[in-house]
């Protein structure tokens, strides 16, 4: 399932300053009956949003109008737990195209950038910087430019560059999931296996 192509994200964000935000609390393992990716956008974080009785939590920050936009800035040790990829579609779904944080899961990191999620690890300082920009300024907007693998704090000015996979970078760039890059290679690949059926 190809998805659209990331080059340079310019958002205002929403904060959850938590740590060790698990896959379980991102999507409650009660709605991993479905197996396409749409839909998973309703329940994000669907416990910590919504009471027994679907009333929404105003407290909650995804329930706060004042703030939106695509990126999405967690506290340290973002996804961790189970491996469902679900997580990753939920955040996808709803809107996100990044999650800043300053470590992810590694399972999680993967099923994000397998969907066209942009997981950016900045270090522990620079997160700060940003929830006390965004506290400050709740439309304080982020620029999140893959080609060059930096993140700027457009009203200070601050930047921090980040480390993506190779190939995931391209596919990113190109909007491509695992089976896009081989079909993209199509020619390339029958090429190279010359007469030998494919």
């Amino acid at each position: 399932m190809a998805y659209d192509k990331f080059t340079i994200l310019r958002s205002t964000a929403v904060p959850l300053p938590i740590e060790n935000v698990d896959t379980d609390q991102i999507i409650p393992a009660r709605f991993l009956k479905a197996t396409e990716r749409k839909g998973f956008g309703d329940n994000l974080f669907r416990d910590w949003r919504y009471h027994p009785d679907n009333t929404p939590k105003e407290h909650f920050v995804l329930n706060n109008p004042i703030y939106s936009g695509k990126i999405l800035v967690g506290g340290k040790n973002f996804g961790s737990g189970s491996s469902r990829e679900h997580a990753a579609w939920a955040v996808y779904d709803y809107g996100f195209r990044c999650v800043v944080s300053s470590f992810f899961a590694d399972i999680f990191r993967n099923n994000c950038l397998n969907v066209g999620v942009l997981p950016v690890q900045v270090s522990a300082e620079f997160l700060q910087r940003i929830f006390e920009a965004i506290e400050k300024d709740p439309k304080a907007e982020l620029e999140v430019n893959l080609q060059e693998q930096t993140i700027t704090l457009l009203p200070t000015g601050d930047s921090e560059s980040f480390e993506i996979n190779g190939y995931k970078k391209e596919n990113m760039l190109n909007g491509f999931d695992d089976i896009d890059y081989l079909l993209n290679m199509k020619e390339e690949i029958k090429s190279f296996a010359g007469d030998t059926p494919l």
